[in-house]
């Protein structure tokens, strides 16, 4: 399953060469992270009200085209691995227009994430604090490109933030 989360670029956004300075994809990807948790009925606050939160603790981003001031993008979200103590999202990065099964991402990227308890931050298993996000990963997960993955996206339909 892919979800696309519509992003507008702000001004704020941007540096001195007008384009999206580089950190703010990561933002980009949390939205689109979040909105792919609500999209399989299990938002990040379910996570949290059972006193445990999920940490970033790998991250690769790839830069193409840049995004600029007023352009809307929109990311698309997929699991690509979900093990008991770890679960890896891959991002593609879209200009409105574009068609995200045929044209080039404007940036990719991938996060790995754990599950930790919230006051301790031990990691613990999504498998046994949370069969059922565990069993939606599983639902949901998608091969890598170019093995069967299925294209196209679920989509949210208001801007992510």
């Amino acid at each position: 399953m892919r979800v696309c989360t519509p992003i507008t670029i702000r001004y704020a956004e941007t540096d001195m060469m007008g384009v999206v300075y580089h950190a703010n994809y990561l933002l980009y990807f949390e939205d689109a992270r979040t909105a792919f948790l609500e999209a399989i009925g299990f938002p990040y606050e379910r996570i949290e009200r059972a006193g445990l939160v999920s940490p970033v603790v790998d991250l690769s981003v790839s830069f193409g085209e840049p995004l600029r001031y007023g352009d809307i993008a929109t990311v698309r979200t997929r699991i690509v691995s979900s093990r008991p103590t770890k679960t890896v999202y891959a991002y593609e990065v879209f200009k409105q227009g574009q068609d995200p099964d045929m044209a080039r991402p404007c940036c990719t990227g991938r996060s790995t994430h754990c599950l930790v308890d919230a006051e301790t931050f031990k990691p613990v298993s999504v498998k046994r604090a949370l069969p059922e996000l565990y069993a939606r990963y599983a639902e949901v997960i998608e091969p890598e490109e170019g093995k069967d993955a299925a294209h196209g996206c679920a989509q949210k339909e208001e801007d992510g933030r």
